[in-house]
């Protein structure tokens, strides 16, 4: 993962739930928006297989991540299937110390101002504020009074009538799941809905 690449259009998909017919289309789809980080859950089934077969139809034009790593044999699983960047929603520091060791962009989970602060004193790349849905933006401008100096990436019910708050708020990123690739759109096929909120929610990024 290029993190300057990634700072310039901090949004970060996260895929759950999905399967490997669903990948072509949703690549099509998240670059033809200008988004550049994407991720699968690893407890989404085949999750390894998934990565490797977005990894590579992307082909360079994405940046393929793992999500939901909760200890080092998911890591491990993750990083064998090509992952570029690692996400969980927990504080694990034997993950976050490995990928800070080797360079590997990693997003571990924290809610707290103490875990905020021990995730990034272990090494974060940003720091996860999940699940943010429940306190709003301004759950992050709280944070980021004593806490300036941290990144953070917002993550849980993020959606295109809140964006731009969370990074007025403060934010450094935000990251989305379902609330951009719905269940019902995806079990239709209704990727065109998809690119359209995308769309949206690339443009009040800007």
């Amino acid at each position: 993962m290029n993190l300057d690449t990634f700072k310039q259009k901090p949004l970060l998909s996260i895929l759950r739930g999905i399967d490997i017919n669903m990948i072509e289309p949703l690549v099509d789809i998240v670059i033809a928006s200008g988004l550049y980080a994407i991720e699968i859950t690893m407890n989404t089934e085949n999750a390894p297989k998934l990565i490797s077969t977005m990894k590579k139809y992307a082909n360079g034009k994405l940046s393929v991540g793992a999500g939901t790593v909760l200890n080092m044999n998911d890591l491990d699983l993750a990083l064998k299937a090509g992952a570029e960047f690692i996400v969980s929603p927990i504080l694990d520091k034997d993950v976050i110390g490995y990928c800070a060791k080797n360079n590997i962009p990693n997003f571990p989970g924290a809610y707290t101002p103490q875990e905020v602060y021990n995730a990034w004193n272990e090494g974060a790349t940003m720091v996860k504020i999940f699940p943010v849905k429940f306190q709003g933006h301004e759950y992050i401008k709280e944070l980021k009074g004593p806490l300036n100096k941290i990144e953070m990436l917002a993550c849980g019910g993020i959606n295109a009538e809140n964006i731009t708050k969370f990074f007025e708020a403060g934010a450094s990123a935000v990251a989305f799941g379902g609330e951009v690739f719905k269940k019902e759109w995806l079990a239709k096929n209704e990727y065109s809905k998809i690119q359209e909120y995308l769309c949206l929610i690339a443009k009040k990024e800007a």
